[in-house]
């Protein structure tokens, strides 16, 4: 298994991290190994980036949609 060194660490961050693990009744090394498998899960596939096709329709709207048109004539 490969392994990650992390340098130039803020102490504040670290301390703060050590809390983390602590509340969540791990290591530290445990709770950094958590956060980098919940962060790999949302990163995309090469698959998904390469499959991503856009498609435009034109539905005949001949409208702007601009700010008026979509919030009215206060702006809000």
């Amino acid at each position: 298994m490969k392994s990650i060194h992390i340098r130039d660490l803020d102490e504040g961050v670290l301390q703060r991290l050590r809390k983390r693990a602590k509340h969540h009744h791990r290591s530290l090394q445990g709770e950094l190994r958590a956060i980098l498998e919940d962060a790999a899960r949302y990163a995309p596939d090469d698959e998904a980036v390469e499959d991503l096709v856009l498609i435009t329709v034109d539905t005949g709207n001949s409208r702007t949609w601009s700010r008026e048109e979509i919030y009215g004539d206060d702006g809000r």
